[in-house]
């Protein structure tokens, strides 16, 4: 092998080498973080209070604190941005004691409507924070409804079953 192969073959084991490493880090997530959390300034709305970061593009994670900890129902927020009116079903699962979906991502100017199932008794929807606030409710059919019209994270809860998990959360983007 001459001097020149041997240089040829070094330099090629050393560029082959670098481009693994730079592969495997951009893999491993080094680099510019364009997740989209961040804080949530918007005249007063914000996060509410909760430590929320989930404003963003709908799909992506959110973090919810504690908040959905003793939650059986939720696995992500749900994206129905683009939608003008979402209803979300109130007294749902084996127990009657959960919101489904659990989390929503909507547009500011969305109108939520909860509509009760007539399972699990009387529940109401109350936000966290005290932004709205439905009646004790127990028939199906019955409608409670809220435009959210400031950008933000708006989490509630079911006062009477609050302590069984059920809690939800509306992120408006």
């Amino acid at each position: 092998m001459t001097t020149t192969d041997r240089s040829r073959r070094t330099f090629l084991q050393a560029s082959g080498a670098t481009l693994a490493v730079s592969l495997a880090a951009g893999c491993l997530g080094g680099g510019d973080d364009s997740s989209g959390n961040g804080d949530s300034d918007n005249g007063g709305n914000g996060d509410n209070g909760n430590g929320d970061t989930g404003n963003g593009d709908a799909g992506e994670e959110y973090d919810f604190g504690d908040w959905f900890d003793n939650t059986g129902n939720y696995d992500g927020v749900e994206d129905h941005t683009g939608e003008d009116e979402v209803t979300v079903m109130v007294g749902t699962g084996s127990s009657g004691y959960e919101y489904s979906p659990a989390a929503i991502a909507v547009d500011s100017g969305t109108t939520v409507v909860w509509e009760w199932t007539g399972d699990g008794g009387g529940h109401d929807v109350v936000a966290d924070g005290g932004s709205f606030e439905s009646e004790l409710q127990t028939s199906e059919g019955d409608t409670f409804e809220h435009t959210f019209d400031d950008t933000g994270t708006y989490e509630y809860y079911c006062n009477p079953h609050v302590s069984m998990g059920m809690k939800g959360a509306v992120v408006v983007e």
